[in-house]
């Protein structure tokens, strides 16, 4: 059967098509950044040319984006000097170079603000007026959060009104720890129906570079002077090699992990002055490496992982099958224990331009595409905090040799409560300046700074005792 068509008859009127909020083009997220350096040199560089920042004013949105994003753009940049060469192009016709940082903080146009100035003064005060501003801010200053972590938590929660969602500012600071590893988004997300036991980190390049140098053979002054020489040292390293970093970062992952702000003065903090080339003699006989860690961990009581949290940076002896111990040269790594995972490892570049940068950006699109949490810090606890952690120790004795040292080591354990485990004794070739060390069972810190004090007043030791902690099974 052949129906004809109606000689007047009128296509169909198409039913209106009704663009929900979510398919409109997106204003574009309009950031002011302060600083202008290495990191701040890759982060206009990815946003401004990868993800199509630099045209956002003829396409809101890049191809890489979904539609419901808003490109970011950089409008602004904070920097010392204006006149001061970069080594990065800056489009002067969607960026602008100013030298006051109010031009960004009372600019309502500005969305974010990234801050990679470093520091922990004019950089608190920029973030802290950021955000009362009504701007999100996303940064790298690990100094700065470990320091005020209470005070930005109590800020962010003050500003959108302990969680009203109508009206947030984001806080992203995945730079922070880690460089390129996302360890923060990764604590913030992946773990929220699990319970952390333990997160252990090499999280200073610096110091990974020099302790693996140090295993081959180089002595402390040489490699210290060779990763200056590099670029990995500051030319005043004691940030690095004391574990100062190290002790901010592992508090930012402790609130993270346990939701305990744990300040930085009671973190105990040994860095890797006091390594020599023969603990790695030491540590190779046991089949370990030596690698500086921060740990936050639940200590034991009645049962597994229930009583109080210890956090504290020192070297460890690691065991060479031990996933910490693959991690070399500038490398970071963070290891977390937990019950449902288990043990699982994160690797990656700790540090450099494009890797840190990377993780900015990363905060930049997750505030575009509003899925930055509100909460930067999600957990809150009351946990105890113990930081006289216990665990099973080396110690290294540099002695005179003569009769009885062993047995006067072991009557001065048995009197600060500590159990010897076993007594390491490469053969002596100089009488008059020897080692020895002896491995501990698990006991707590002050047992062991208590036992080492004794020792150094006896006659035949030549100086202070070297403690650290080592990972193992008794």
């Amino acid at each position: 059967v052949v129906i004809a068509k109606a000689k007047n008859s009128k296509k169909p009127t198409p039913t209106p098509t009704i663009m929900s909020p979510s398919t409109h083009l997106a204003r574009p997220l309009r950031i002011g950044m302060i600083g202008a350096g290495t990191v701040g040199g890759g982060v206009y560089e990815l946003i401004m040319n990868r993800l199509g920042g630099g045209n956002s004013s003829s396409n809101p949105t890049s191809e890489t984006s979904p539609p419901a994003t808003a490109t970011p753009i950089i409008t602004k940049i904070c920097v010392r000097d204006a006149s001061k060469p970069r080594d990065f192009h800056i489009d002067a016709s969607s960026t602008q170079i100013v030298t006051d940082v109010q031009s960004i903080l009372n600019d309502s146009e500005i969305d974010l603000v990234i801050e990679v100035a470093g520091g922990v003064t004019f950089a608190k005060d920029a973030v802290y007026a950021s955000l009362k501003s009504g701007k999100s801010v996303v940064t790298a200053n690990k100094a700065l959060i470990a320091e005020n972590l209470e005070e930005i938590v109590d800020l962010v929660n003050e500003v959108n009104d302990n969680g009203d969602t109508k009206q947030s500012v984001k806080f992203g600071y995945e730079a922070s720890v880690c460089g390129g590893i996302p360890i923060i988004h990764t604590l913030q997300s992946v773990y929220k129906g699990d319970i952390i036991n333990e997160v252990m980190g090499i999280c200073n390049g610096t110091t990974n570079y020099m302790l693996g140098k140090m295993e081959d053979g180089m002595d402390y002054d040489e490699v210290l002077k060779e990763a200056q020489d590099l670029g990995f040292a500051e030319a005043d390293p004691a940030a690095d090699v004391e574990g100062y970093d190290v002790r901010a970062k592992i508090a930012i992952l402790a609130k993270l992990a346990f939701g305990t702000i744990v300040p930085l003065e009671t973190i105990p903090c040994m860095g890797i002055t006091n390594i020599s080339v023969v603990d790695f003699a030491y540590a190779k006989s046991m089949g370990c490496t030596i690698k500086l860690i921060g740990t936050a961990v639940r200590q034991s009581q009645f049962g597994e992982h229930d009583g109080a949290l210890s956090v504290y940076v020192s070297p460890k002896l690691v065991p060479n099958d031990h996933l910490l111990a693959s991690t070399t040269g500038p490398g970071n790594a963070v290891v977390i224990d937990s019950a449902n995972l288990g043990t699982a490892s994160y690797t990656g570049p700790g540090a450099g331009r494009y890797p840190t940068a990377n993780s900015i950006v990363a905060d930049v699109m997750r505030v575009a595409e509003n899925t930055c949490p509100i909460l930067p810090f999600p957990l809150s606890s009351n946990i105890e905090v113990d930081n006289d952690y216990v665990s099973a120790f080396y110690i290294r004795i540099s002695f005179q040799d003569g009769l009885g040292i062993v047995r006067n080591v072991g009557e001065l354990a048995m009197s600060q409560g500590v159990s010897i485990h076993s007594i390491l004794q490469q053969p002596i070739t100089d009488r008059m300046a020897a080692d020895t060390v002896v491995t501990t069972e698990a006991c707590k810190l002050s047992q062991v700074k208590a036992l080492c004090a004794l020792i150094e007043k006896e006659d035949y030791a030549l100086s202070s005792p070297m403690c650290m902690p080592l990972i193992s099974d008794y």
